[in-house]
This record gives C-alpha cells, sequence and structure tokens, in this order.
C-alpha cells in the first residue's frame, strides 16, 4: 500500500515562513510528478506547485515566495513557503503519481492534508 505523509503546517504570522513536507512510502516502484494544492474556505481546490524531472510550475499567486523540491531518494517532497500572507491560509494536499511495485500504470494519490493558517 502506498501511502504520502505530510508534515510542517501550523500557525505563523504573516511574513513568516513555513516548511511543509511530504514523503512517499509503500510499495513504490518510481514517482512522477509530485505537487501541493491547497483549499481554502469557499473556494475550490487550486494548483501550488508542481515539479517533475526537474521542471517546476507555480501558481502566479505563490510565485517568488514558495519554493518546490524533492529529494527522490527518500520519496519527499518539499514547499518551502516564505513571506506568508492570510491569503495563504488553506489547507494544503501534497499529490505524487506513482508507479506501485505491482501496477504498471501511475496512480494519483493524495495526502491527508495539513492546515496552514497565517494570522495575527
Amino acid at each position: 500500500q502506498v501511502q504520502l505523509v505530510e508534515s510542517g503546517g501550523g500557525l505563523v504570522q504573516p511574513g513568516g515562513s513555513l516548511r511543509l513536507s511530504c514523503a512517499a512510502s509503500g510499495s513504490i516502484n518510481s514517482i512522477d510528478a509530485m505537487g501541493w494544492y491547497r483549499q481554502a474556505p469557499g473556494k475550490q481546490r487550486e494548483l501550488v506547485a508542481t515539479i517533475r524531472s526537474g521542471s517546476t510550475n507555480y501558481a502566479d499567486s505563490v510565485k517568488g515566495r514558495f519554493t518546490i523540491s524533492r529529494d527522490n531518494a527518500k520519496n519527499t517532497v518539499y514547499l518551502q513557503m516564505n513571506s506568508l500572507k492570510p491569503e495563504d491560509t488553506a489547507v494544503y494536499y501534497c499529490n505524487a503519481d506513482i508507479r506501485s511495485k505491482w501496477y504498471e500504470q501511475p496512480i494519483g494519490y493524495w495526502g491527508q492534508g495539513t492546515q496552514v493558517t497565517v494570522s495575527s
């Protein structure tokens, strides 16, 4: 079984920083794309950042403030969030397209979500 475990969420003041981590474990053959999404109250889930084969993509709202990175040896993706704003408050979800040891095609997996709250 494959699972994604997130950590690093919490409460920070505006201008502060957080570093989210998401580690994939289980019967993993390889991981294609990994990314972070977020959903604020009353809003649709939106893409924050993705990374695949060294190529990254960011939402305009976070570009220049957030950095996505990946440690392939640890099957882990990170999201460094700097200069946080109240509008960054949301539940952040990790996503990964994973090829398991038992299936040829990749399957999309989601973390349980971690709350990020930016408030004074």
